[in-house]
């Protein structure tokens, strides 16, 4: 398993299973992660069944959130049994919430908290969607914040590979370099030779070529190590219009969709790559789930 992979697997993610898509469209996912959210919406279908799904992912990815809704009908499955049954297997190693259709009796959504809340002994909330689906986003972020559901990092990053370079001249002495990943609010790159330029310092009209996307901003040389034969220096990016940390709108808005990219394709590949795996094992009855060791073999 690659550097990559590894890096992947890492930072808390939050999967919401079988969602009403009518009231949690699958486009708030990229604005959550925007908000330093890593979201992914997981459907019952034929490649595995839903259960090894969930088995599975709380292996590969052991610091993840899954937010069940409850009104999803899926054959097999009995929500109020199964969720126990999972809490009770796994305890304090699995963040589980609870997502349902409002209720019109509040008598029946007391009683549905009461079971999630304090007799199944959920950590992470049940959370009542409404049905003017605009009112759901902000309710389902308010229950991520409150669960930490960012982990430990304020901006969700996206590791580079291939065609992305940065230029940027200082002193009349240009460099280029390969970027080794990215975030809304930074950088890093490294450089065979050694650069110059004072920790601090800020680098005017630096060129951004990210798997073709380009931009042009400022930044202000944060950190430098060592990491193996190169140097690796970090840039937090700086806003040309005023000089403050940060990018511009446009440019914020286009890195953002950019980033989601990245960082998702990578996780729905390993996902499906688990999910037919775990679908076509022919002792699949016996094979609860897949895990990081799996994974190891297959990459």
């Amino acid at each position: 398993m690659n550097e990559t992979t590894l890096t992947v697997l890492e930072g808390r993610k939050t999967f919401f299973i079988v969602p009403d898509t009518s009231l949690l469209p699958e486009s708030y996912l990229e604005d959550y992660m925007a908000r330093g959210y890593e979201t992914y919406i997981i459907e019952d279908d034929r490649s595995c069944p839903l259960d090894k799904k969930i088995e599975s992912i709380i292996t590969v990815f052991s610091d993840s959130i899954l937010f069940f809704y409850i009104d999803s009908e899926v054959p097999g499955i009995v929500w109020a049994d199964y969720i126990k049954d999972l809490q009770k297997r796994h305890g304090s190693n699995v963040l589980i919430g609870v997502l349902y259709a409002k209720r019109n009796s509040s008598k029946e959504k007391q009683s549905l908290e009461k079971y999630y809340l304090f007799d199944v002994g959920i950590q992470c909330g049940c959370i009542s969607l409404e049905y003017q689906k605009e009112k759901n986003f902000g309710l389902i972020d308010k229950v991520m914040y409150a669960n930490q559901a960012s982990g430990r990092r304020k901006n969700i990053r996206a590791v580079c590979e291939g065609a992305t370079k940065v230029l940027f001249t200082y002193h009349k002495k240009q460099y280029s370099a390969q970027i080794a990943d990215i975030s809304l609010s930074h950088f890093s790159c490294s450089l065979y030779e050694n650069l110059y330029i004072p920790l601090y310092e800020k680098v005017s009209n630096i060129n951004v070529e990210l798997s073709g996307m380009h931009f042009v901003t400022d930044g202000i040389l944060l950190l430098e190590r060592t990491l193996d034969d190169k140097s690796l220096y970090v840039f937090v990016f700086v806003r040309k219009s005023d000089g403050q940390q940060g990018l511009e709108w446009d440019i914020k808005q286009r890195l953002s969709e950019k980033i989601y990219q990245m960082v998702t394709e990578k996780v729905k590949s390993i996902l499906h790559l688990i999910f037919m795996e775990m679908g076509r094992n022919p002792n699949g009855n016996e094979r609860k789930s897949f895990t990081p060791e799996d994974l190891k073999r297959l990459l």
